[in-house]
């Protein structure tokens, strides 16, 4: 799972792990500090995983340039799924 620093808690980190999945998740500088006073490892950031979620949060920022989209004006779940196919080609068609 990559998210960024909001995600970042050790609640969420215990609940990853426990379930077996790796977390690209960076620490907030007050974690990062209060590990180092501990005399605890800092964790590790895969950092190619990390960047790579730059591309996702692209998209999914065009995506919302559509009102109906955005919105979700669709009440049935089939339309909305329309809608975001629809989305995705404009995006993808010159």
């Amino acid at each position: 799972m990559v998210a960024d620093k909001g995600y970042s808690s050790t609640k969420i980190r215990t609940y990853l792990r426990r379930r077996g999945i790796k977390a690209a998740i960076p620490e907030r500088i007050d974690q990062i500090n209060g590990r180092i006073r501990r005399g605890e490892s800092l964790c590790r950031l895969d950092r190619t995983a990390y960047r790579r979620r730059n591309v996702v949060e692209r998209c999914f920022n065009k995506l919302k340039h559509h009102k109906a989209l955005a919105t979700r004006y669709d009440k049935r779940a089939r339309h909305y799924k329309a809608m975001v196919t629809l989305a995705c080609l404009q995006l993808w068609l010159p």
